[in-house]
């Protein structure tokens, strides 16, 4: 289908507390280069976000710190959009849902609904704190998850493992205002009957989106489907967020997930007087990007809720990323392992893109990727200062030493076949990563930029025409072949800047400074040309496009990173009464692990468990939990597996033991590492690591059953 024009979403963060680069790289990042491609192509593109203002976590930090939700929703609202700014996130808009628009298109859809009899009224027991005298909303209430055993689940989420659950799965729950327990007692609420759209979100979803989503995306949408939909809540007993429009529902509020996705259709209305052609057209193309967590409400219950509306487009795509990890280990806003944006642009100034190309040459597109400071440094001095920012540096050096500062001419009869094959590698060049933006597989179409970078400066070594000009004569003689020379490396040097704009935006910019051209020229439609820096054109001189990053400032970040870990731990064990019940949980050993939650037959299936044996193993460097095993599978097939072992066993110990390996476990990097699958253990009531060996000796490579 030939869209007219394009709604790009990004997920609507929570006003609780700054962004850091997990949220970029997991959609704030993959969505503004996604825009930018689409500005770029002169497309009628609207990109809207906003701060969701109307979380728990809002009402739960403002008890802790003693202020009211608008004061903290006020507070870090301000803080995420100047972070978004800095890194260049191109919104068209960035709204709020506290904005009375918000509120009233919000309850004007549940009206809508209400009215046309979608809702089921419902009487039943919710949880409710004596102590405080109120009713529960899922994120008031926490305690051990089914599945994972974190004892700091969430009543709608644990984020540990990233299960959606609901109060009644939570083992041992308790209040996190009181840390009472939660009794059950009677209300009211509005319900949206998720299981009359089974067959619809089926035939749109598991028929109809299998080979156009992602397959992450997809594999957890079916999953969810297959295993049968319920009708939902869509009211919450509240003070805090849009009131319920009903004469009938005064201390209720609509649930969160209700409203935060309308909020990016009352964003759009505040930004444009034609919103419903974005909203409403067939011919729009909606995108969602968002991380994993949010994938259900993206694909399932919003879909559904604008269906049962009707007169909305639905999404062509909802392109969601992975979580990114920080030097190993998950983030944790609790523990403060973290690199805050905010933070970032404080300790890098001018330095951008070196973080957007990082984040996006990582990016946990699909599987968990993991950024590291080491790496981070590697990256922008050994790819981006190294290879890019050098062809350019050298080719304008060049230009002014050799060409008297201005675009030299082409002479046909001093064409070689290294010119030719480099015209056809930049003209190949825009079709790879335009094909690479469209299907939203945005770091191969950055290593595609990197490539045609490459190429620049091979060919720049091979023709050498500092070579060909070392003294007056010899450069007389081969004028000529220099000005071919530098004229295509100029050429490509523009080309660089076209192709390279959505990813880093403030280096084209800077490429166009130095080229003395207007940003007009980043537009698609000038990638591939070769007449874009007009012949005796003067250029202005070189300027550095990427600084290195010094050892001293990787050394302070890991150092503030395990700081802040330290911080946050010590006010948890020492301050119990001054943090949150989840805080406070969290630093309190765990009881005896609960049992996870039930499995069929088929999940099972799906592990495939294979024997091995440990032939090597030693230390991982700066990493005290961390043993690399060289593992015999059989077969002549030898495997790297990175285990957190260390701390229960000497590496000479355990060379020549038999182990039950997960074969089939997607790849992971850890310090630098590629794992390739987890060795099973066991833990003894002393907390000692036991080995899961087959009780007899077999074979490397046997299947366990």
């Amino acid at each position: 289908m030939d869209f007219k024009r394009y709604l790009i979403t990004a997920a609507l963060p929570y006003a609780n507390g700054p962004v850091h680069i997990g949220h970029l790289a997991g959609c704030y990042l993959p969505a503004d280069i996604y825009s930018r491609y689409q500005r770029a192509q002169k497309r009628d593109i609207k990109f809207v976000c906003g701060s969701d203002e109307h979380g728990v976590p809002i009402t739960i930090r403002a008890m802790r710190e003693g202020i009211t939700p608008q004061d903290v929703v006020d507070k870090y609202n301000t803080i995420i959009k100047d972070s978004f700014e800095a890194m260049g996130i191109s919104f068209d808009i960035y709204s709020r849902t506290s904005n009375k628009v918000h509120h009233e298109t919000s309850q004007a859809f549940f009206t809508k609904l209400y009215n046309d009899g979608l809702f089921e009224e419902r009487e039943s027991e919710q949880y409710y704190d004596a102590e405080k005298d109120i009713f529960l909303a899922d994120r008031y209430i926490i305690g051990t998850c089914p599945v994972c055993a974190n004892p700091n689940a969430y009543g709608d989420q644990c984020e540990k493992c990233g299960s959606t659950l609901s109060p009644e799965q939570l083992i041992n729950p308790r209040s996190a205002l009181s840390n009472a327990t939660p009794q059950k007692k009677m209300t009211k609420h509005w319900y949206f009957p998720l299981n009359k759209y089974e067959d619809w979100l089926k035939e749109w979803i598991v028929d109809g989106k299998k080979d156009e989503w992602k397959a992450n995306v997809y594999g957890q949408c079916k999953s969810w489907i297959d295993s049968g939909l319920h009708p939902r809540a869509m009211t919450r007993d509240s003070t805090w967020g849009v009131p319920v429009p009903l004469p009938d529902a005064k201390g209720k509020v609509l649930y969160v997930w209700f409203d935060a996705p309308i909020g990016y259709i009352s964003a759009t209305k505040e930004l444009t007087a034609q919103w419903s052609d974005y909203w409403c057209k067939e011919d729009t193309k909606l995108v969602h990007f968002i991380g994993k967590d949010n994938i259900v409400f993206h694909c399932i219950i919003f879909p559904a809720m604008l269906k049962a509306h009707g007169g909305f487009v639905l999404p062509e795509n909802v392109p969601a990323n992975e979580f990114l990890n920080i030097e190993g280990e998950k983030v944790s806003t609790s523990r403060n392992w973290a690199v805050w944006v905010d933070e970032y642009i404080k300790d890098f100034p001018d330095q951008q893109d070196a973080l957007r190309y990082v984040l996006c040459a990582n990016a946990p597109e699909t599987k968990d990727n993991d950024f590291t400071w080491k790496d981070f440094q590697d990256k922008v001095n050994g790819e981006l200062a190294a290879t890019f920012g050098n062809f350019v540096n050298r080719a304008f050096v060049l230009m002014h030493k050799l060409c008297k500062g201005r675009v030299p001419a082409v002479h046909p009869d001093a064409v070689t076949e290294m010119d030719e094959n480099l015209i056809k590698d930049i003209q190949a060049a825009k079709v790879k990563v335009e094909n690479a933006l469209e299907s939203y597989k945005f770091r191969e179409g950055l290593n595609e930029v990197m490539d045609l970078a490459r190429k620049g400066n091979k060919y720049l070594q091979d023709n050498a025409p500092w070579s060909l000009a070392k003294t007056p004569e010899l450069q007389a003689e081969n004028q000529k072949r220099i000005d071919n020379c530098l004229h295509l490396c100029l050429q490509l040097s523009a080309n660089l800047a076209i192709l390279v704009n959505p990813f880093l935006p403030f280096t084209a910019k800077k490429m166009c400074y130095m080229m003395k051209v207007v940003d007009r020229m980043l537009e698609w439609e000038h990638a591939g040309k070769l007449d874009l820096l007009k012949v005796n054109y003067p250029l202005r001189a070189p300027e550095i496009l990427f600084r290195k990053i010094e050892d001293a400032e990787v050394e302070t970040q890991i150092e503030k990173l395990k700081s802040n870990l330290k911080k946050a731990t010590a006010a948890m064990e020492t301050k119990p009464t001054e943090t949150t019940t989840a805080e406070a949980a969290a630093a309190a050993p765990a009881d005896a692990p609960a049992k996870k939650a039930e499995i069929t037959y088929d999940d099972f299936a799906k592990i495939d468990l294979r024997v091995g044996t440990i032939v090597k193993a030693e230390k991982v460097e700066k990493a005290d939990k961390l043993l690399k095993l060289e593992l015999d599978m059989g077969n002549n097939e030898m495997r790297t597996v990175v285990s957190g072992i260390a701390m229960h066993f000497n590496p000479d110990d355990i060379v020549g033991k038999q182990v039950t390996v997960v074969a089939n476990l997607a790849p992971r990097k850890m310090r630098g590492i590629e794992s390739n699958g987890m060795i099973l253990m066991a833990q003894n009531a002393d907390g000692k690591l036991i080995f899961t060996s087959p009780l007899e000796t077999a074979d490397n490579g046997s299947e366990v059953k």
